[in-house]
């Protein structure tokens, strides 16, 4: 794996940690070509129960795409094109990945590095945290793809809001405008994201991804197929079942195997 970012596994949990500290964690086309490449392995891998996505150190979840780049990698459109490939992949691995993911967030997550959190299922942020995607200022547009998570999880008046105004939110605010999950004293972030993740992996991951794929579903805005309804029953025939109904009338914690 690249240095750029660093895996590390806890159990069923993985850490995915943007690991250009010096930088504030900007995201640089190695960087984003790295992280779609954990999140590709990641996602064949049945032992993953939980994905968390964190940058190095506590100044910094990401400031976004770094600016030194743009001479070199992004001065036109047709480079612009083979960056936004690499990094709209990432994102999209990310998005559509079939395991429950959290971001971690210590400190500034502004730009791109606020469209990566938006990606994860759940975010976890600290006090001093703060959020915005000011690209306007810089003459950039938000892509499609860029776009997309954000209006999942805060709506089309607040994306908006934060791409005309280009004003950067604390963390109260963005908590109000449901960009983060949850908002804890700065020294806690660590403690309860990973709890949080400890939770998650302690429950049947066959049944966390079957939740994730029936929001997909639902996303989509369409009539269900009939196929498509009774997989929601499919549940019944696992043994993860067998074992969370043994656990209950035992009053005993599960050991979900995910089959």
């Amino acid at each position: 794996m690249s240095d750029v970012l660093l895996t590390s596994r806890d159990r069923g949990v993985v850490t995915l940690t943007l690991n250009r500290p010096d930088k504030l964690n900007a995201m640089t086309k190695p960087l984003w070509k790295a992280l779609g490449q954990a999140l590709a392995a990641l996602g064949d891998d049945d032992a993953v129960r939980c994905v968390v996505v964190r940058g190095a150190g506590e100044r910094a979840f990401s400031p976004g795409n770094d600016i030194a780049e743009f001479e070199t990698e992004r001065a036109n459109a047709e480079q612009a094109r083979a960056y936004g490939a690499l990094m709209h992949g990432a994102l999209s691995a990310l998005r559509g990945l079939r395991h429950p993911t959290l971001a971690l967030i210590h400190g500034v997550c502004v730009g791109s590095g606020l469209e990566l959190a938006a990606c994860c299922d759940l975010r976890v942020c600290g006090d001093s945290s703060r959020f915005g995607a000011p690209v306007a200022k810089l003459g950039l547009v938000m892509a499609h793809v860029e776009m997309e998570a954000l209006v999942a999880v805060a709506g089309r008046a607040t994306t908006l809001e934060m791409l005309l105004e280009g004003r950067i939110l604390d963390a109260r605010e963005a908590l109000a405008k449901r960009l983060v999950t949850r908002v804890v004293p700065d020294p806690d972030v660590d403690s309860e994201a990973y709890a949080t993740a400890k939770r998650i992996a302690e429950g049947s991951p066959l049944v966390h991804r079957w939740h994730k794929k029936f929001l997909r579903d639902l996303e989509v805005r369409r009539t269900l197929t009939a196929e498509e309804r009774d997989e929601a029953f499919a549940c019944y025939d696992t043994r993860d079942f067998a074992e969370g109904r043994r656990a209950f009338l035992a009053k005993s914690k599960p050991r979900f195997e995910g089959r």
